[in-house]
């Protein structure tokens, strides 16, 4: 396992293939609604690719908003969620927030992954709300 700042528009596009298989075909999310202003090399934001024995099959994004780092658009692929793939793109992009100096850390989870991220120190705050017709909550995370 390993995790790669995507560089390059051949990685960025294989990013967006994951993102389009996991939230758009497996989760219908709209098409409108997956892709923004962020996806670009150049956007003020840092994508990741993580590998498993050297193949990308997953992503994450991070930006800053409001003073933290926003860990977004995390998917893998199917076939390679049970690896402890998750953890390590959380971990990738926690480590880049912490190179950019930040001390905190925000996601809205996809409800059901609750557990998962309270197991990696994140806390939930507020009450859970729909995004693209999947229930969701904020959780964050300070250092």
């Amino acid at each position: 396992m390993s995790i790669k700042k995507v560089t390059t528009e051949e990685e960025l596009q294989t990013a967006f293939d994951f993102r389009r298989h996991v939230f758009i075909e497996e989760q219908q999310v709209p098409e409108v609604e997956e892709y923004d202003e962020f996806d670009s090399l150049d956007a003020p934001c840092d994508h990741i690719l993580v590998y498993y024995k050297e193949q990308p099959v997953g992503t994450g994004r991070l930006r800053i908003v409001e003073g933290y780092g926003k860990l977004e658009r995390i998917c893998i692929l199917e076939q390679y969620r049970k690896f402890g793939l998750g953890k390590e793109i959380i971990m990738g992009l926690e480590q880049i927030a912490r190179d950019k100096g930040l001390t905190k850390v925000k996601l809205n989870a996809q409800s059901y992954a609750e557990g998962f991220y309270e197991k990696l120190g994140y806390q939930r705050e507020g009450e859970e709300f729909m995004d693209c017709g999947i229930p969701h909550i904020l959780m964050k995370k300070y250092w």
